[in-house]
């Protein structure tokens, strides 16, 4: 796990032995957070690393901030693992929201 301030970089060393890098958008510590936009850099870079050691297998999964705006820009950044809590926890219909989250 990376937090928001912890760079791509410090996972690295060891990105060979592992399944799944999740990049928080949100700084930890609770729910319905704004998502940080800068992090959506560090997925594009983490994506391009993966990509450039033949790594794909790798998830990237995201955690913070995730709405139906958000979705579609991490997705769009690399990510293929989403968590959404407010975005759907919130919703009376949480059905319809998880449907509107997947686009």
């Amino acid at each position: 796990a990376l937090n928001p301030a912890t760079p791509v970089g410090n996972i690295l060393p060891i990105i060979q032995d592992i399944d799944l890098v999740l990049i928080m958008t949100v700084n930890p510590g609770f729910g319905g957070q704004s998502f940080i936009a800068f992090t959506l850099e560090k997925i594009r870079e983490l994506k391009r690393e993966l990509i450039a050691r033949g790594l794909e297998r790798v998830h990237i999964e995201v955690d913070g901030g995730v709405n139906e705006q958000t979705a579609k820009q991490v997705i769009e950044a690399g990510a293929d693992v989403l968590v959404a809590g407010t975005a759907i926890f919130r919703e009376n219909n949480r059905a319809e929201a998880i449907r509107r989250l997947r686009g």
